[in-house]
């Protein structure tokens, strides 16, 4: 019953850390001006990617018999505070949102390194899920860091 405590509890971080991001990503669609379609569309992306992984996530932790995680994390709150800060000193530009969003985005690929680096035994299947989210995951930090370094280019011109 340990094996399961224990990859119950891994896959419930993971929970955590999608429901970080969605609360994250769904307060940068709140912040960005109006004008920015674009970066309103890929947030709500983002929000919706996370809440197929804590429905894909839920339905593993159920099927070993654990309690369903609710809430975010600590360090997901902590980041989101930060987010109030320094929007109240750099404002509600792209650029600030885009990195906010970027320094989630690197917390979420952290949560899921130590999901794959814990000692907690997770059969195959797991394993291939949360490689699977992780990547899925990367791919999203890439386009915001990318959309990040182009609002920068475009600010030196």
């Amino acid at each position: 019953m340990e094996t399961n405590e224990n990859a119950v509890e891994v896959l419930n971080d993971l929970i955590r850390i999608n429901n970080d991001r969605i609360d994250g990503y769904e307060k940068a669609i709140a912040e960005v001006s109006d004008i920015d379609l674009d970066l309103k569309g890929i947030f709500q992306n983002m929000a919706n990617e996370s809440r197929e992984n804590v429905t894909q996530l839920s339905s593993e932790v159920a099927a070993l018999g654990g309690e369903v995680a609710t809430g975010t994390t600590g360090s997901g709150k902590i980041y989101r505070v930060w987010m109030d800060i320094k929007a109240t000193f750099t404002g509600h530009d792209r650029e600030s949102i885009l990195e906010s969003c970027e320094y989630g985005e690197d917390a979420a690929q952290e949560a899921y390194d130590d999901a794959l680096a814990s000692d907690a035994e997770l059969p195959a299947d797991l394993r291939q899920i949360i490689t699977s989210q992780k990547s899925s995951l990367h791919d999203s930090h890439d386009l915001i860091k990318k959309y990040r370094d182009a609002h920068q280019v475009v600010n030196k011109l």
